[in-house]
């Protein structure tokens, strides 16, 4: 929608915080390029770049800080610190973990949260340490999400050192719980408690690269345990098996067939059980993962998935003439599925942004903290963090810094033109 020179001057009038009564988020197609016309803005847009070995220092210093799945307090202990230090409002750690700094705008609403997380995917223990050749920086977390964290104390740094004001208030969000097991339980807390019912756009900045992405992928996540009497491998032979069970189960999971559109996908990701190579166990696990981006195709391989595991005991049990073999399946993660259309006003204003930066449009799927306010209809989106990188979730993970500044830029842009009404 092409906007009038009208509709120009109210757009930009909002920056001061002076009253308009143009509905900028109406015209979210056309706001980036609209927006950057305006002087400090255009200022914090290029300080994103300029500051960008500052970026690149925050990204090291977070990053060496572990941040084991469920013990993320001594890396949320310092990201409070560096929240006071770019100058953010009334920073705190909710009762999940979550670190809050706030951007009061002129008026509370509208609300954007914009936010990173800090957990990793690494147990306790792990060699966090970063090694840089130039714009190249390799360690265990240094993309996922580490450079996402930096580019979300950048973009607070840039607003504030320019001057941006803006009509609603931006709250950013060290969030905890992303990965893994977490299943989602910072933006869980951000949505049920500590924000309930005051978010009205939601960014999570994740990921290398500078796609974006409004389709959440659903997840749901299972612990599985088959038990039976165990015994010795040839005094008790002729017993059922649970580790034969679970064999039979992963065969038949990996036997799925699943459609590529929507993309679904299964895993079993982690095994175990036993205690002995002499030894018939007596219990043995699996955690399986299950994923789509349509819910009605994740809900139909989960009917498989649970159908498989009850058709592996019977075997078992049938193969020893036995009953004696049991099995749970405890749920461990739901991820709902959720998505925004191409047209919704959050994801033109994202594309008008790139546009006005001059930066390729590029569209994903994912599973991110996105997933949960677009699951409950709120308008939401995930943003790349510019730069590039390989070998994420590993401790050979890498992450090129090259051109990162991007997409800071971008970040601090989008930040701008969400906190319009």
């Amino acid at each position: 929608m092409r906007r009038s020179g009208c509709a120009l001057t109210a757009a930009l009038l909002t920056l001061t915080g002076l009253s308009s009564t143009a509905t900028a988020q109406q015209g979210a197609a056309d706001l980036g390029p609209l927006l950057l016309q305006n002087p400090a803005v255009r200022a914090a847009v290029e300080f994103a770049r300029t500051d960008e070995l500052k970026t690149i220092e925050d990204q090291i210093r977070i990053c060496e800080v572990e941040a084991p799945p469920f013990q993320e307090a001594k890396r949320g202990e310092l990201y409070a610190a560096m929240f006071r230090d770019v100058g953010l409002k009334n920073v705190r750690i909710d009762s999940e973990g979550n670190v809050l700094g706030e951007r009061p705008g002129a008026s509370p609403r509208p609300h954007l949260v914009i936010s990173a997380h800090l957990d990793t995917v690494f147990p306790r223990g792990t060699d966090v340490s970063v090694r840089r050749q130039g714009f190249v920086l390799r360690g265990a977390g240094i993309g996922d999400d580490c450079r996402g964290l930096a580019d979300l104390v950048a973009v607070a740094r840039a607003l504030n050192k320019t001057g941006v004001s803006t009509p609603g208030t931006i709250t950013f969000v060290g969030t905890v719980g992303e990965e893994g097991l977490g299943d989602l339980r910072g933006v869980k807390r951000l949505f049920s408690d500590t924000l309930k019912d005051k978010i009205d756009r939601f960014v999570s900045i994740d990921g290398e690269g500078l796609g974006i992405t409004y389709i959440a992928i659903g997840s749901a996540r299972f612990r599985v345990t088959f038990k039976g009497p165990g015994g010795h491998s040839f005094g008790s032979f002729g017993v059922v098996n649970p580790v034969h069970a679970l064999g039979r189960a992963v065969a038949k999971i990996g036997d799925f067939q699943v459609p590529g559109s929507p993309r679904t996908t299964f895993n079993v990701g982690r095994i175990g059980g036993g205690t002995s190579i002499n030894a018939i166990a007596s219990e043995a696990w699996m955690e399986v993962d299950l994923r789509s981006g349509d819910a009605a195709a994740l809900r139909a391989l989960e009917k498989q998935f649970r159908q498989a595991v009850q058709d592996a005991v019977k075997e078992e049990n049938a193969r020893w003439s036995s009953q004696s073999l049991t099995v749970s399946i405890e749920t461990v993660g739901m991820r709902p599925a959720g998505r925004m259309p191409a047209t919704a006003p959050i994801v033109q204003a994202a594309v008008s942004v790139s546009k006005a930066l001059n930066l390729p449009v590029t569209f994903a799927e994912g599973s991110t903290d996105s997933n949960l306010p677009l699951s409950l209809g709120i308008p939401a989106l995930t943003v790349d963090t510019g730069g590039r990188g390989s070998g994420a979730h590993t401790e050979r993970e890498m992450f090129d810094a090259t051109d990162a500044w991007k997409g800071t830029q971008r970040a601090v842009l989008l930040a701008v033109v969400l906190a319009q009404p």
